[in-house]
């Protein structure tokens, strides 16, 4: 499908207004009528959105429809071109590794958020680690908060997260510094009541210029194909590997309690690195209290060695440790 944006208006601010009928057309047909938009028009769409020249009204419209729809690769493929367009490269520091990338926009309710933990760990091996997403989340133990209370804070600028990777520490930036532009789209479910397809989007975001290593997880059954099959014919190989998980309550750590699949994405291919587990083969002693507090002090117990690392942790951390190595020899 191509669409052309056939009219234009000057809005208040002067900037200049998008036509955004002729997709809502389009992908506003429900389920079985709605076609899906190719690359390209996806990424103009989703460019206007980006930059405030969709009005308010479309815009609503637009978001309603895709979660209806839901996204096709192409829509994904074209949101996140335009996505990553809309903000300045973050810079990976030299060394061994690639860097890793954790996204974290769902946090914890049933289990100890443990997202910092596999952070921590790999920053322990060396691996630049940035951890990006939320600050809070209602109802939900956020990584930033368990971050917090092991003294990690947010950094302030892109500058200061880079710096923290040049240190071989953590970076946590909140997606708000780093894409203030997405930050907006997602805090549009206040006012909807939905995810729309940013909470997609930022998940599989690679904010820096070289290649780096994505964590991606999925909650929904169907994300598991969209996602595989835009990694594996979709995603430029330049832009580096990916590890496609089922969420643990939508977080990117693995299930300390079973292993899931773990699915790496590279050059084109598909390789599994992890088979599914019902249930771990050694229980782990995880922390009762699912606070931020309690499980900043479990997690500072496990980095002293006095509690073991839940094995299927301490797989994926050896999965990622190996594999961002091998990416930075790859692609030099």
């Amino acid at each position: 499908m191509s669409i052309e944006n056939t009219s234009s208006s000057v809005l208040p601010s002067a900037s200049t207004r998008f036509a955004a009928a002729p997709f809502i057309k389009e992908i506003g047909r429900g389920v079985k009528g709605a076609r899906s938009m190719s690359r390209a028009d996806a990424f103009t769409l989703y460019q206007a959105m980006l930059d405030g020249r969709v009005s308010d009204l479309e815009l609503g419209g637009i978001l309603l429809a895709m979660r209806i729809k839901g996204e096709s690769v192409d829509e994904l493929a074209g949101f996140l071109d335009a996505a990553e367009a809309s903000f300045a490269p973050l810079r990976a520091p030299a060394g061994p590794f690639a860097p890793v990338l954790v996204p974290t926009y769902n946090g914890a309710r049933k289990m100890a958020n443990l997202t910092a933990l596999l952070a921590l760990l790999l920053a322990r091996e060396g691996v630049p680690v940035l951890v990006h997403g939320v600050a809070h989340d209602v109802g939900r133990i956020a990584t930033a908060e368990v971050l917090a209370e092991l003294g990690i804070a947010a950094a302030a600028t892109p500058a200061e997260a880079e710096q923290a990777l040049a240190d071989g520490h953590v970076s946590f930036i909140t997606i708000d510094t780093l894409a203030p532009k997405l930050a907006h789209q997602l805090s549009l479910r206040r006012i909807l009541g939905v995810r729309n397809s940013t909470h997609t989007i930022v998940k599989i975001l690679q904010p820096f210029a070289g290649p780096a290593l994505r964590l991606v997880s999925y909650t929904h059954p169907e994300y598991l194909e969209t996602l595989g099959e835009y990694f594996t014919t979709a995603a430029p190989q330049a832009r580096g590997d990916a590890f496609l998980m089922r969420g643990t309550e939508g977080e990117t750590v693995a299930n300390a309690n079973k292993a899931q699949k773990i699915d790496w994405f590279h050059d084109g291919e598909r390789t599994v690195l992890v088979e599914r587990q019902m249930i771990a083969e050694a229980e782990p002693a995880l922390p009762e209290d699912k606070s931020a507090a309690a499980t900043a002090a479990w997690i500072q117990s496990v980095l002293r060695g006095e509690v073991p690392v839940p094995d299927p942790i301490a797989q994926q951390v050896g999965h990622i440790v190996t594999v961002a190595r091998e990416l930075r020899i790859r692609h030099g």
